[in-house]
């Protein structure tokens, strides 16, 4: 793969920079900054060089239309601070103003194009839009570096024709999480566990079946648990549960058995009486939902306190961890508990720790986690998946 290594003198060049800027907004408050400050070290090789600087991004899910709410404007301005210098901003992409800021740019100089998915060719299911989009854009570069890992996975206009354009290379933070997923594929050191939790056990089929050959334990927690908990026989009352999906947990565990991997279940649920912050709750052995205090139709919205401690105690035992999805509703402070204990515990490890991006990300930062208490934490919750998955990554294989 082409990296920042292999690039020719830029000094005076404009570089288009594809980031994964997509960051929480509360109105024009950013809430989740990591995703930034992971960008500034490429930005800053680049400014070193003597490039000018175009940042493209996308933001949210605006569907090809312009939705005020999803502008980059605040994460320009959060840019500049971090970057401790001016940040020009394009109130468009590829349009009047774009080109207006990209001629007024100098070397050393940094702009912000405003969300490419304003653009319907940017996420286009069709080659041939795609590719005009692109074409755009790349009038503004005379050669692209892609940064983006969050999005590596997407076969779009800006991760993927753009780079079949011009000359193209691997920023730093694409190099950083490809060196850490690779530490988990290859020859990991083990003891070596994975901690899965979240809502759906659907959207971690893939990474199971992939990783269960590799592993030495697998710690199922979040709303995906109750489907494992069905497949045992137990009943879930309220509880999340993907029926269509019985046949398959079971398929795993009886695979995990044969391969002398330990699947680590929950022996006791936080049930709650409904899903909101101040419900009523109790806790219950996990082969008992229904017959909790919280009455038949309870819903489990985190893991015990028991499980907690014993989740805690297989992965500070581990020397290899990989944790994607949080345990509970950790949104709700009477539901946090075991995200908390399994991020503390995940803190902790002697090795290698590494949180899979996403919500995950998301919940040890809301609970008051630095991200260097960990030995990584990835900007691409579902890219590392799929990366873990095995699939191709087009945004990957056009930088070969």
């Amino acid at each position: 793969m082409r990296t920042l290594q292999d690039l020719p003198e830029i000094s005076g060049q404009s570089v288009i920079l594809r980031c994964d800027l997509n960051v929480p907004l509360d109105g024009e408050r950013i809430t989740d900054d990591g995703r930034i400050i992971a960008s500034v070290p490429t930005i800053k090789e680049l400014l070193s060089r003597g490039a000018k600087v175009i940042i493209v991004s996308h933001l949210g899910r605006p569907e090809g239309a312009v939705e005020p709410k999803y502008s980059l404007a605040p994460v320009a301005k959060r840019l500049a601070e971090l970057l401790n210098q001016p940040v020009s901003f394009a109130s468009d992409t590829v349009g009047a103003s774009a080109e207006t800021e990209v001629a007024k740019l100098e070397a050393g100089q940094v702009l912000v194009l405003e969300n490419l998915r304003f653009n319907p060719g940017e996420t286009a299911k069709g080659e041939q839009e795609r590719i005009a989009f692109a074409s755009e854009l790349a009038k503004f570069g005379d050669l692209v570096v892609s940064d983006g890992f969050g999005v590596v996975h997407r076969k779009q206009a800006s991760v993927y024709d753009l780079e079949k354009l011009l000359p193209s290379f691997a920023g730093l933070l694409i190099e950083r999480e490809l060196h850490v997923l690779q530490g988990l594929t290859n020859n990991p050191v083990r003891p070596y566990s994975v901690v899965l939790g979240g809502s759906k056990v659907s959207d971690k089929l893939g990474v199971i079946d992939h990783l269960l050959p590799n592993v030495d334990s697998l710690l199922i927690g979040g709303g995906m648990v109750f489907t494992f908990l069905a497949a045992l026989g137990h009943k879930v009352g309220g509880s999340l549960l993907e029926v269509d999906q019985l046949d398959t947990v079971r398929g795993y565990l009886a695979k995990a058995e044969e391969l002398g991997v330990k699947v680590i279940l929950p022996t006791d649920i936080v049930v709650a009486s409904k899903f909101a912050a101040d419900a009523e709750f109790c806790v219950t052995s996990a082969d008992a939902i229904e017959d909790s205090p919280c009455g038949p139709t309870g819903l489990g919205l985190d893991i015990g306190p028991e499980s907690a401690k014993h989740f805690a105690q297989v992965i500070s035992a581990s020397k290899t961890v990989f944790w994607n999805g949080p345990m509970g509703v950790f949104e709700f402070e009477n539901f946090a508990n075991g995200t908390k204990v399994v991020a503390e515990a995940l803190a902790a490890v002697d090795g290698l720790s590494v949180v899979g991006g996403g919500d995950s990300a998301a919940a040890v930062r809301a609970l008051g986690f630095s991200d260097d208490a960990f030995s990584h934490i990835s900007t691409g919750g579902g890219a590392s998946l799929e990366y873990l998955e095995g699939k191709v990554m087009p945004g990957l294989e056009v930088l070969k």
